[in-house]
């Protein structure tokens, strides 16, 4: 193919004494003797040859300027197949492109630093920027505020922080473009004294004569060390006579101690120190001991405080308490590891009109019982508001309950256990139990169950109670005369864990139902039986002949006959007795 017209063709310089000409060129195809041939020079005068054009990534051509400032110039590419060309036209004095600087330095203060650097030609009028890089990756540019000058000075920084700079110039007059940057020079910014306090807490512990108090302090995102922490000083001093202070020295490794006091209010505080200067004091009341109003330890009164039970998220552990007005703050603490001693104890401060929070801390796992207390704090003085217990998430419950008696019926069975033992090695709440039955043969289908359904597909009946306090339950609609496997399950939030051993127990038969198949049966074959035996008394008794007064001897008499009717004389037949019903009759008679 034909050359393409050289892209991007420009030209300038860097030390007002030579000129160079870049382009890129296209591709032809063609290779060897064929390949392209670029010729620089004049626009005017074309047939004399500024320079040799030599190309890589991109094409040059360098020439000296002398004492001509305006300058026409023309590239020409060629090739068998045809040529292209292409024209800049421009001031040298607009087209200067500097050389990098070089030999950078700093001076630290420590918010401050100024940046030193040289140039090749100090003849040309620089304009300068430097870019400053910070520890989290923002960058910040800041321009010269001379033209000339070879410093810059950057301000607000923070103590004791490292920052990268570099710097690149141009032309201070007729801007063309900016140089390439320096290269980069990292330097630290100078101590400071430190900012802000440290976040301090206690745990207070009763002894004889007085307290241990166990003081613990950490950094805060408030507090700015301006430096390099060597040291922490605690101060403790009675309040109310004004004694002497008491103070002792920590390296910068430790961040708790331990102080004995008495049963007097102490003011104490603790300041971190650097090479420069101490921090602001961070300041502690502990009340004495024997005040009732406010509660300053956290084994004041704790008797009279229930513990709520609180539930874990996927975020961590959530806490809600009721607020008061009183307070300015509140502070909940807990331990990362309530099984150890000591115990890593944390703590987190929330504002006024806060009244709940999720706690979280990658200690936190599943099955292990944590303890959180929330304080109330107001000048410098904390009072013990709430306690809680929660887990991050319950597991299953180490045993199961002990059936201690069992009493049985024909169509039921009574299970009594043990109080369910709890302690804080617990897994999960205990917050009830279930009690499964099912016959040895068969599915289970008794009434007032819910149907269970095993690893191994076997059919169980489920009773739920949902009071852990319960110690008893009586499973009812048994089948007399059946064997049963039987077995209790306390659950957690976290669940149960897999049924492993049954209880057996056989239910005996019902003496009821046979008491009446006897009633029903023998007693009829006895009624039948002596019916059998004393047939002719049980037919005089039941069915008596009842006698005929036609076919009695006494009225066969033909002469004693009146009418149909035969009369019988009372003087053949002699009463036993004889009974006047009415004067009329006596008169008859």
């Amino acid at each position: 193919e034909p050359p393409d017209t050289p892209k991007d063709f420009s030209c300038q310089t860097q030390d007002m004494k030579k000129v160079t000409c870049t382009w890129r060129e296209g591709e032809t195809y063609l290779y060897g003797q064929n390949l392209p041939r670029y010729t620089m020079s004049q626009t005017s005068s074309q047939k004399t040859a500024l320079c040799k054009a030599s190309c890589s990534k991109q094409c040059s051509c360098s020439w000296d300027i002398g004492q001509q400032w305006i300058w026409n110039v023309t590239v020409t590419v060629e090739n068998p197949l045809g040529k292209k060309t292409a024209t800049d036209a421009f001031d040298v004095n607009h087209r200067i492109y500097p050389a990098v600087p070089f030999q950078v330095w700093e001076d630290c203060t420590d918010t401050e630093i100024t940046l030193h650097w040289n140039y090749e030609n100090n003849e040309i009028e620089l304009f300068c920027q430097t870019e400053v890089r910070q520890p989290d990756g923002k960058v910040e540019l800041h321009n010269s505020s001379v033209a000339g000058s070879r410093r810059v000075t950057v301000r607000g920084l923070r103590p004791y922080t490292e920052y990268t700079a570099r710097v690149r110039c141009g032309a201070a007059k007729h801007f063309w473009r900016w140089s390439e940057w320096s290269q980069p020079l990292t330097t630290r910014t100078k101590e400071g004294t430190p900012s802000g306090k440290l976040d301090i807490w206690r745990e207070i512990t009763p002894v004889l004569g007085g307290r241990n108090v166990t003081l613990f302090w950490k950094l805060t995102p408030s507090f700015q060390a301006n430096g390099k922490i060597i040291s922490y000083e605690v101060t403790w001093e009675k309040i109310e006579d004004g004694s002497k202070p008491e103070s002792i020295s920590f390296s910068s490794v430790h961040n708790s101690t331990r102080i004995f006091i008495d049963n007097c209010s102490y003011r104490i505080s603790i300041m971190a120190k650097n090479n420069v200067n101490f921090s602001l004091p961070s300041v502690l009341i502990i009340s004495k001991a024997t005040d009732n109003k406010i509660l300053f330890s956290s084994f004041l009164g704790t008797e009279e405080l229930k513990e709520g039970q609180v539930n874990g998220t996927d975020d961590g552990i959530f806490i809600s308490w009721e607020p008061r007005s009183i307070y300015d703050s509140y502070i909940v603490d807990w331990c990362n590891f309530p099984r150890l001693q000591p115990c890593d104890l944390q703590w987190k401060r929330f504002g006024p009109n806060t009244s709940s929070a999720v706690i979280s801390s990658a200690a936190f796992v599943p099955g292990v019982r944590y303890k959180f207390h929330v304080y109330g704090s107001v000048a410098n003085g904390a009072s013990l508001l709430e306690r809680k217990i929660g887990y991050l998430r319950e597991l299953p419950p180490h045993l199961d309950p002990v059936v201690r008696k069992v009493e049985l019926t024909y169509n039921s069975v009574t299970l009594s256990w043990d109080s369910y033992f709890t302690n804080e090695s617990d897994p999960g709440f205990v917050r009830g139990y279930h009690v499964y039955v099912s016959p040895i043969r068969g599915n289970c289908n008794l009434k007032g169950s819910k149907k269970h359904i095993l690893s191994d597909e076997s059919e169980l009946c489920k009773y739920t109670i949902e009071n852990p306090e319960e110690k008893r339950y009586t499973v009812k609609h048994l089948m007399p005369n059946t064997k049963y496997k039987i077995v209790v399950k306390a659950f957690t939030g976290g669940g149960e864990t897999p049924i492993v051993n049954f209880r057996y127990i056989d239910t005996p038969s019902n003496s009821n139902m046979l008491y009446f198949v006897l009633l029903l049966v023998i007693v009829p074959v006895l009624v039948a039986a002596m019916c059998h035996w004393k047939m002719e008394w049980v037919k005089e008794y039941f069915c008596p002949v009842i006698p005929s007064p036609n076919k009695s001897k006494v009225l066969s008499f033909k002469e004693f006959k009146i009418e149909s009717d035969k009369v019988l004389k009372i003087n053949d037949c002699p009463p036993d007795m004889l009974a006047i019903d009415s004067n009329t009759e006596v008169q008859k008679l």
